[in-house]
């Protein structure tokens, strides 16, 4: 019944910007890699995890401990002399970088330090207080409040100090003098920053699902990989993205994004538009998902696309394809066929329910993913949103 439609994919090209680069060409004429299907069953869990991006965080330093007031008192000298200890340094909140996480979802809050310990008599100081090393991804971005770049973690073990610790108060034995033998005076400890950050990751995935609302975007996550987002019969959307492997037989794993439904006017943060149109910019290469059974499905591209370019012209010209999902539902055919027309990028017609032509899918994914690599190879830097221009 799809004979004739996967015929016309044969010459599919890939375009970016005003170039036009073929997909099947001398590159990956030789073999593209098969996606391998998981064998192991997913799991009943009933709860999700979902990816998370962009954290809003408070960091708080650790208090310095105070210093101590005393004086020594012996058998033979009851005037010994002032013998209080410093107090001990409070602990830093380091944010450190690692390839062993991928997400920001166990990143809480509130971010605080431990604090030093008090002095104590007989010249006793406080003990310095433990720093808190937080784990992030490669590639987290630390933003201040006014979303100046303050960080930029890209290397593994990569840190960056939020919040200092407060520095221990000073005994009483600290502050003799010629003319002050007998001090009765000590410091507190010092208060640590406090301080806020916004987190980001410069890359989220590979793949990223575009499309309006219920355009079955969870759907074909869940027929692709082992990711479980919400799917029901009745309509609704995705609010928070969700993630999922695709593995090949050549041992490499592409991380596919299913991100929230873009509305009309999203770039003017409708509903919450400019966050979802964030999550978007995360991703190197976008797949539309448009519902080919509804009236005019190309509408629906051109919607997306206007909304991606008013948010940012460079997220429009990454490299893209429209998957024609729904086709075993009526009046897909005809529409399949205006939806070529109308469009002048790649369209891979698909059931993301009933699994038709899903396997073409990965193969095309592949050879988008190798194409990509390639070009950054030959470029000698991976590709950087505008969001991250100026960085280090």
């Amino acid at each position: 019944m799809f004979a004739p439609w996967l015929r016309r994919l044969a010459p599919l090209t890939l375009r970016t910007g005003s170039a036009l680069f073929p997909m099947q060409n001398a590159h990956f004429s030789q073999r593209v890699p098969i996606a391998l299907r998981s064998k192991k069953a997913k799991s009943d869990n009933p709860s999700t995890q979902y990816f998370v991006d962009c954290k809003h965080v408070r960091t708080v330093g650790g208090k310095g401990g105070d210093g101590c007031i005393s004086f020594l008192r012996l058998w033979c000298n009851e005037n010994a002399g002032p013998d209080g200890g410093d107090g001990g340094h409070g602990g830093h909140v380091v944010f450190q970088a690692t390839s062993d996480i991928k997400d920001l979802n166990h990143v809480t809050t509130l971010l605080s330090a431990d604090a030093g310990d008090k002095g104590r008599n007989k010249d006793c100081h406080g003990k310095n207080a433990s720093h808190t090393v937080v784990k992030v991804p490669l590639g987290t971005i630390i933003k201040s409040d006014s979303g100046k770049v303050v960080g930029d973690l890209h290397s593994e073990g990569m840190m960056f100090v939020a919040a200092r610790g407060g520095s221990g108060g000073k005994g009483n034995h600290f502050f003799i003098s010629d003319l002050e033998q007998a001090p009765q005076v000590a410091e507190f400890g010092a208060q640590g920053e406090d301080k806020s950050y916004i987190l980001e990751l410069r890359s989220m995935a590979h793949i990223g699902f575009i499309g309006l609302p219920n355009a079955g975007k969870s759907t074909l996550l869940r027929a692709i990989s082992r990711a479980r987002p919400k799917v029901a019969s009745y309509p609704f959307t995705t609010l928070k993205p969700h993630l999922g492997m695709v593995q090949y037989d050549d041992y490499e794993q592409i991380a596919v994004a299913d991100l929230p439904g873009l509305i009309p006017d999203s770039h003017k943060n409708k509903g919450l538009g400019i966050q979802f149109l964030k999550h978007a910019e995360r991703c190197n290469i976008l797949l539309f998902v448009v519902d080919v059974s509804s009236d005019e499905p190309w509408l629906h591209y051109q919607t997306l696309m206007h909304e991606l370019s008013m948010f940012s012209e460079e997220l429009a010209e990454r490299p893209k394809m429209i998957i024609a999902n729904k086709i075993d539902l009526p009046e897909a055919e005809k529409n399949l066929q205006l939806l070529e027309h109308h469009v002048d990028v790649p369209v891979i017609p698909i059931s993301a329910k009933m699994g038709t032509n899903v396997a073409e899918l990965l193969k095309e994914i592949r050879s988008v993913y190798d194409g990509v690599r390639q070009k950054e190879k030959e470029l000698g830097e991976p590709r950087r949103s505008d969001a991250n221009e100026g960085l280090p």
